[in-house]
């Protein structure tokens, strides 16, 4: 066998043997624009807590893509600390992964009216 066979054998060994680190829970890409455009920001959000959206995505987010785990978000009518008194909800629903309008949530005309969302672990049924 070749020298340069044998380093790459290991090289190959040395990798597969290394653990893959788990992605944390909470992760969520906001974008003004539709389909990951315009200003974007991914970050890993706390479970069970209101997070607030300040500019540019306050009333102004168009992408809303929950990463893969199993937890889900509730985009927000009303700041974070403002008590929902709609009869109707001051949510249209839990985005997961699977939301099918999450890279353009003016699809259903939220683009504007998001201002804040809280994201909890999904439930099992």
């Amino acid at each position: 066998m070749r020298l340069s066979t044998i380093a790459a054998l290991a090289s190959a060994a040395a990798v597969s043997a290394t653990p893959i680190e788990k992605r944390e829970v909470g992760g969520v890409l906001l974008c003004t624009g539709v389909n990951a455009t315009g200003a974007c920001k991914h970050q890993v959000y706390p479970l069970n807590q209101c997070q607030q959206l300040e500019k540019p995505f306050y009333q102004n987010t168009s992408t809303f893509a929950v990463d893969g785990e199993d937890f889900e978000c509730n985009p927000r009518l009303v700041d974070c600390g403002v008590i929902c008194t709609s009869p109707t909800g001051c949510t249209f629903g839990a985005v997961d992964f699977n939301y099918k309008n999450k890279w353009n949530l003016g699809a259903i005309g939220w683009d504007k009216y998001i201002t804040s969302f809280d994201c909890h672990l999904k439930t099992r049924k």
